[in-house]
């Protein structure tokens, strides 16, 4: 536990700071995190960083970074190509390509997972890029961070302490219905507490609303990375991070909540 916290402090410090530079510093960190976390996707199914596959996928990654990211702020060709929804095609159609050039020792499983991956991965960072150059970026991107760190410290240490209804055995067996509440309460709070300090955020409803959506959303992205790790039989997805696994383990909430949030136009 001790370990978990200076690594948690540290970590977080270390964020917040380059969130506070802004723009170009905070967008370079996130480009990094996404690149870590994608190649960490890809090693919870036994696939190396020097595979080609591999290499395509990022490439994936990175573009919809920029396509999605930094489209307003960087100038990119004119082409059909480096649209979002022609990157993708791109992508599908270089990984069947490569299927074919295997001889289907790169197969079809693969190439879904890598694909969605790259998908997952690449949109819910790129949401994050694009959040902190609006206008208001900060205070929102901070909002989102907070509630979030709030919802899962509430559901880890008030689930541990009143759960005794499992959440989702078959998924992730320490979750409780008991935390999943507490989360959701805690973020919820904290949403209030940002939206009196930061009016422009909104009226105290919406940040009632907003607490709630990016908690609950958090929560399970939470679940859905805890059945990744299911399916590849792993505990964490990956040890860069003492005490609390991978970048993806750290960012799986956040990337489900950006995401989820961009399909009412929030983020």
């Amino acid at each position: 536990m001790k370990q978990r916290v200076i690594t948690g402090v540290l970590g977080a410090a270390g964020f917040l700071f380059l969130l506070w530079l802004g723009n170009w510093w905070y967008s370079s960190l996130i480009f990094v995190l996404a690149t870590i976390a994608y190649l960490e996707y890809c090693r919870m199914k036994d696939l190396n960083w020097n595979q080609i596959q591999v290499f395509v996928g990022l490439i994936l990654v990175w573009s919809l970074l920029v396509t999605t990211g930094l489209n307003q702020h960087v100038t990119l060709p004119s082409y059909p190509i480096f649209e979002n929804t022609e990157l993708i095609n791109l992508g599908m159609v270089l990984f069947f390509v490569l299927i074919v050039l295997s001889k289907n020792r790169f197969d079809i499983h693969q190439m879904a997972y890598l694909f969605v991956g790259a998908l997952y991965i690449g949109y819910g960072f790129a949401y994050m890029i694009r959040t902190i150059w609006r206008v208001d970026g900060l205070v929102l991107t901070l909002l989102i961070i907070f509630v979030t760190w709030a919802t899962d410290t509430a559901a880890l240490f008030l689930g541990k302490r009143f759960g005794k209804r499992k959440l989702w055995p078959e998924i992730s067996p320490n979750k409780t219905v008991e935390g999943f509440v507490a989360g959701l309460v805690f973020g919820v709070l904290m949403s209030v507490v940002m939206v009196h300090f930061f009016p422009n955020l909104g009226h105290l409803s919406m940040g009632i609303l907003l607490g709630f959506a990016i908690s609950f959303s958090g929560q399970v992205g939470d679940l859905v990375e805890s059945a990744w790790k299911r399916t590849t039989g792993v505990k964490d997805s990956g040890a860069i991070l003492p005490g609390h696994g991978g970048i993806l383990d750290r960012f799986d909430s956040l990337l489900f909540t950006f995401i989820i949030l961009s399909l009412f136009d929030i983020v």
